[in-house]
């Protein structure tokens, strides 16, 4: 994709609803989640809200809003809403996760939930937060079924990525652990979205896309900051490893944790990023003939491909 294209990272993030033509479905899952989330048990209410109610991308509801549209010309039904609600918050249960995981202090420019309230009820409150998700779709058989497939894939992506950490794998093994990671959360939501299995393959290839602009992100970050990013500290295999790997004396590097073998490894990640943008260029064509292959209006797909493009620049 032609660089001057791309549109810049607040377009490509903040600004996307309102660039997709997508704000009004965006205001309704907004006061459909607040509604909700002032409903929940008292014991709970103030984590549930200070999780969702931070400035949120929202780019996974965005991607099933999209994948909707791209198929039918009326506004998304109750169901494709409490879908996209569903969604939202099954993604905060995993950014709670995460969180925890990665000892992260802060989220969406606040103290994470795990620093704020403990970490015994910050686990306690995504529990929560993954039977709301289903709960909120509990008369709907379709969506139960997919948000199921959805934790299951996420569970056992997860798994594997860590079991696998250290491995100096190659761009295939790579693509496989993304399509199953970030892949399968937008594949689910373009099924939501669609109500069938015809824009599946192109919420995954966007959701790779996506797995892979930020490894790439990551990496700039971490180049730029000049210290260790904790996927390189912990041996996960993005992007820009799978790249430098291919090379033997950096596949050596890959299993060694030691600090000066995480600062060689992460200059060779640096030198690698070309090679993963021109990589990323492909994914980001395979969507986009993914999209004019399946959808009936198009138009949002391929601009959601160009802003989810952009992400690697940030």
């Amino acid at each position: 994709m032609p660089a001057e294209s791309a549109p810049t990272l607040d377009g490509a993030v903040w600004e996307l609803p309102g660039r997709l033509g997508l704000t009004s479905d965006i205001a309704l899952l907004q006061e459909t989640i607040s509604h909700w989330a002032c409903g929940c048990d008292l014991e709970v209410r103030e984590m549930v809200q200070r999780q969702l109610g931070g400035r949120a991308k929202y780019f996974r509801p965005v991607t099933l809003f999209a994948c909707h549209r791209s198929m039918r010309a009326e506004p998304p039904s109750r169901s494709v809403l409490l879908a996209a609600a569903a969604v939202e918050i099954t993604h905060n249960v995993t950014l709670v996760v995460d969180d925890i995981l990665d000892r992260s202090r802060f989220r969406r420019g606040q103290l994470s939930l795990h620093c704020r309230f403990g970490f015994l009820p910050a686990l306690m409150t995504s529990g929560y937060m993954t039977v709301a998700a289903y709960d909120l779709v509990a008369e709907d058989a379709y969506s139960v079924r997919l948000l199921a497939e959805l934790l299951q894939r996420l569970g056992a992506a997860e798994c594997r990525q860590w079991r696998l950490r250290r491995q100096p794998l190659g761009v295939e093994d790579w693509r496989e652990i993304a399509g199953e990671d970030t892949g399968s959360m937008f594949e689910i939501c373009a099924g939501l979205g669609t109500r069938d299995r015809s824009l599946r393959r192109f919420g995954r290839l966007l959701g790779i896309l996506y797995h892979g602009c930020d490894d790439v992100a990551d990496v700039r970050g971490t180049a730029a900051l000049g210290g260790g990013e904790r996927d390189i500290q912990d041996g996960i295999v993005t992007l820009p490893a799978a790249m430098a790997v291919r090379d033997p004396e950096t596949a050596l590097l890959f299993r060694d944790g030691t600090p000066s073998a995480v600062a060689e490894l992460t200059r060779r990640q640096v030198a690698a990023l070309p090679d993963a943008e021109a990589y990323l260029d492909t994914i980001a064509a395979e969507a986009e003939k993914e999209a004019l292959a399946h959808a009936a209006y198009p138009a949002r797909l391929l601009d959601l491909i160009r802003h989810t493009r952009a992400l690697s620049h940030s």
